[in-house]
């Protein structure tokens, strides 16, 4: 290479120092990130120190808590609470029948919705816009508790723990982001499995289904939370205790928590001479530490699936 020519080709390190514009940032955008950072702090806090206060008058000494000294931090530290809840009649129980219907009724609904929201999008499926509108459209009109209640007698579903999976089944709104998502999928990846001599079914568990994992966690989440919150159908439809879920034990024990913590002490009373002031359970700690064991499964459930929800929800809900 001559001189001339490489005096034309700018060095290394200039090249570089033009590449690299640095930005200044001024006083007011450095005002405003700070700003920004102190709102979302307060939001945060605000979000996460209720459930934060359950725990920590949960394990604080329960004299002191019912007067509500405890407010940042547990005084006087003590897991008696945990315990005496787990005496209480129907808790076992309640909590394996919640855990039932959470995995059954989650599992069914998911892949319900994954297989009518793939249906739904092939434009050769008889009658597709009829059904898919019939499906939606009972997301907008429904007869009212009462004919619901009739129909689900009639079915003999009461007192039945069917009655917590079948009306779960069919979700519209989660066959809505099925949909959606598989429409978002490139349609040559079902084309060339067709050409290939793939049918429908095979189409559904050997390509989309690997494809769709995102929005199929997405309503895993959706579902199970439903299935886990639920109380209104043991309320009307559930008369035997073997079948009470967890939240109903605790809509329950929330209405009836001063009694409990009188017979939570009485049994105490019984096996030591005297219980202390600390243990002594009071409405509040009866309240609090039950709420505590019905809302904790779920939370630690929540993170597996969090980095599947973000993706799965924005795919699933935009049409680009």
């Amino acid at each position: 290479m001559s001189d001339s020519a490489a005096e034309l080709i700018p060095h290394e390190p200039e090249r570089q120092a033009d590449r690299k514009v640095k930005y200044q940032a001024g006083a007011a955008d450095k005002f405003i990130t700070v700003l920004i950072y102190i709102l979302f702090s307060l939001f945060a806090f605000v979000c996460v120190y209720p459930f934060y206060s359950i725990i920590i008058n949960t394990i604080s000494a329960n004299d002191i808590s019912a007067r509500g000294e405890v407010v940042f931090y547990p005084k006087h530290i003590q897991f008696q609470n945990y315990v005496d809840v787990f005496k209480i009649p129907g808790l076992g129980t309640a909590a394996l029948v919640s855990l039932g219907r959470t995995v059954i009724g989650t599992a069914l609904t998911v892949g319900a919705s994954a297989f009518l929201g793939f249906m739904f999008s092939q434009e050769d499926m008889w009658g597709r816009k009829f059904w898919y509108r019939f499906t939606v459209i009972t997301m907008f009109f429904n007869a009212g508790i009462i004919p619901w209640y009739l129909t689900m007698r009639s079915l003999h579903l009461t007192n039945n723990f069917l009655a917590y999976i079948l009306p779960t089944v069919v979700a519209p709104f989660f066959i809505i982001l099925v949909k959606t998502f598989v429409e978002s999928t490139p349609k040559e990846l079902q084309q060339a499995a067709s050409i290939d001599g793939a049918g429908i079914m095979t189409i559904f568990f050997r390509v989309m289904l690997p494809i769709c994992k995102p929005i199929l966690a997405t309503v895993a989440i959706f579902a199970a939370v439903d299935q886990w919150n639920s109380f209104q159908d043991t309320l009307l439809l559930v008369t035997d205790s073997k079948l009470y879920s967890l939240q109903f034990i605790l809509y329950n024990y929330i209405n009836q928590a001063s009694s409990l913590s009188t017979m939570v002490n009485l049994q105490n009373a019984g096996s030591t001479a005297m219980t202390s002031l600390a243990t002594k359970q009071t409405t509040t700690s009866i309240r609090m530490t039950v709420t505590i064991i019905v809302v904790a499964p779920i939370l630690l459930i929540y993170p597996i699936f969090q980095r599947f929800f973000v993706k799965g929800i924005m795919i699933g809900a935009v049409k680009g």
